[in-house]
């Protein structure tokens, strides 16, 4: 017979992962900053592909 040998596994907590909420940026930047942000490239994109020859010159 084979010999019965005790297996010592570390304590866990049933295999969940605690995350921790501690960790804060020093930049803060709001949602409504983000939309205006995107609203203002896509304006800027749509722009060049409009006048882009005429803006850079490339007539």
């Amino acid at each position: 017979m084979a010999k019965q040998t005790k297996v010592n596994l570390p304590s866990g907590m049933g295999g969940l992962t605690r995350y921790f909420d501690d960790y804060s940026s020093n930049i803060e930047i709001k949602p409504g900053h983000v939309v205006v942000l995107c609203i203002v490239l896509m304006v800027f994109v749509i722009l060049l592909h409009l006048q882009g020859y005429g803006f850079l010159g490339l007539q």
